[in-house]
Protein backbone atom coordinates (compact mmCIF):
# COMPACT_ATOMS: atom_id res chain seq x y z
CA UNK A 1 0.00 0.00 0.00
CA UNK A 2 1.27 3.55 -0.69
CA UNK A 3 1.52 6.31 1.33
CA UNK A 4 -1.29 8.06 -0.86
CA UNK A 5 -3.53 5.20 -0.29
CA UNK A 6 -2.94 4.99 3.72
CA UNK A 7 -3.59 8.38 3.96
CA UNK A 8 -6.94 7.98 2.14
CA UNK A 9 -7.60 4.91 3.86
CA UNK A 10 -7.26 6.65 7.07
CA UNK A 11 -9.22 10.18 5.91
CA UNK A 12 -11.90 7.93 5.11
CA UNK A 13 -12.43 5.66 8.46
CA UNK A 14 -12.59 8.68 10.19
CA UNK A 15 -15.04 10.49 8.33
CA UNK A 16 -17.35 6.90 8.77
CA UNK A 17 -16.50 7.28 12.28
CA UNK A 18 -17.36 10.55 12.69
CA UNK A 19 -20.41 10.35 10.63
CA UNK A 20 -21.49 7.87 12.10
CA UNK A 21 -22.03 9.64 15.91
CA UNK A 22 -25.42 10.60 17.57
CA UNK A 23 -25.98 14.45 16.84
CA UNK A 24 -23.90 14.31 13.37
CA UNK A 25 -26.23 15.35 10.48
CA UNK A 26 -23.20 14.88 7.57
CA UNK A 27 -19.66 16.06 7.32
CA UNK A 28 -19.45 19.32 5.35
CA UNK A 29 -17.59 19.63 2.37
CA UNK A 30 -16.13 22.59 1.38
CA UNK A 31 -15.87 24.69 -1.74
CA UNK A 32 -13.03 22.76 -3.46
CA UNK A 33 -14.76 19.49 -2.69
CA UNK A 34 -17.98 20.87 -4.20
CA UNK A 35 -16.20 21.93 -7.55
CA UNK A 36 -14.00 18.33 -7.65
CA UNK A 37 -17.34 16.70 -7.13
CA UNK A 38 -19.38 18.38 -9.89
CA UNK A 39 -16.37 18.35 -12.13
CA UNK A 40 -14.29 15.50 -11.99
CA UNK A 41 -14.97 11.98 -12.50
CA UNK A 42 -12.44 9.90 -11.09
CA UNK A 43 -11.24 6.72 -13.00
CA UNK A 44 -12.32 3.47 -11.62
CA UNK A 45 -9.06 2.04 -9.38
CA UNK A 46 -8.05 5.59 -8.77
CA UNK A 47 -7.50 6.26 -5.36
CA UNK A 48 -10.97 8.50 -4.03
CA UNK A 49 -10.49 12.13 -3.26
CA UNK A 50 -10.36 12.87 0.79
CA UNK A 51 -14.05 12.55 1.88
CA UNK A 52 -15.78 15.92 2.93
CA UNK A 53 -15.81 17.11 5.70
CA UNK A 54 -12.44 15.69 6.82
CA UNK A 55 -8.63 17.15 6.38
CA UNK A 56 -5.79 14.85 7.34
CA UNK A 57 -2.17 16.82 6.43
CA UNK A 58 1.25 15.55 8.30
CA UNK A 59 3.77 19.16 6.91
CA UNK A 60 7.11 18.09 6.60
CA UNK A 61 6.15 14.46 6.94
CA UNK A 62 7.48 14.25 10.41
CA UNK A 63 5.54 16.75 12.63
CA UNK A 64 2.43 16.09 14.43
CA UNK A 65 -0.70 15.20 12.35
CA UNK A 66 -3.32 17.91 11.74
CA UNK A 67 -6.73 16.78 11.53
CA UNK A 68 -9.78 19.30 10.67
CA UNK A 69 -13.13 18.26 10.64
CA UNK A 70 -15.81 20.14 9.77
CA UNK A 71 -19.99 18.88 10.25
CA UNK A 72 -22.90 19.81 10.65
CA UNK A 73 -24.88 18.75 13.76
CA UNK A 74 -28.39 17.93 14.52
CA UNK A 75 -30.36 20.41 16.93
CA UNK A 76 -31.70 17.90 19.19
CA UNK A 77 -28.04 16.80 20.51
CA UNK A 78 -25.90 19.04 22.42
CA UNK A 79 -23.55 20.88 19.66
CA UNK A 80 -20.46 20.76 22.20
CA UNK A 81 -21.07 17.25 23.33
CA UNK A 82 -21.18 16.21 19.47
CA UNK A 83 -17.85 18.66 18.99
CA UNK A 84 -16.35 16.77 21.96
CA UNK A 85 -17.66 13.00 21.14
CA UNK A 86 -16.32 14.00 17.24
CA UNK A 87 -12.30 15.11 18.63
CA UNK A 88 -12.43 11.45 21.06
CA UNK A 89 -13.57 9.68 17.83
CA UNK A 90 -10.43 11.55 15.90
CA UNK A 91 -8.09 10.43 18.39
CA UNK A 92 -8.82 6.64 19.10
CA UNK A 93 -9.43 6.40 14.90
CA UNK A 94 -5.48 8.10 15.31
CA UNK A 95 -4.40 5.43 17.71
CA UNK A 96 -5.77 2.76 16.58
CA UNK A 97 -4.34 3.73 13.20
CA UNK A 98 -0.72 5.06 13.89
CA UNK A 99 0.44 3.50 17.32
CA UNK A 100 2.94 5.84 18.73
CA UNK A 101 2.28 8.83 16.63
CA UNK A 102 -1.06 9.90 17.83
CA UNK A 103 -0.03 11.55 21.04
CA UNK A 104 1.15 14.73 19.02
CA UNK A 105 -2.11 14.92 16.80
CA UNK A 106 -3.66 18.23 16.79
CA UNK A 107 -7.22 17.95 16.52
CA UNK A 108 -10.48 20.25 15.00
CA UNK A 109 -13.76 20.24 15.11
CA UNK A 110 -15.98 22.74 13.67
CA UNK A 111 -19.17 22.46 13.76
CA UNK A 112 -20.48 24.39 10.54
CA UNK A 113 -24.13 24.51 10.88
CA UNK A 114 -27.67 22.96 12.36
CA UNK A 115 -30.05 21.03 10.94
Amino acid sequence: MTRTTVHGTLTAEIARAVEDLPGVAFLRPGLGGRLRAALVRPEPGADPASPAGVRLARPGGTGPWLVEIHLVARRAARTVDVARAARRTVEEQLSTALPGQSARARVTVTVTGLV
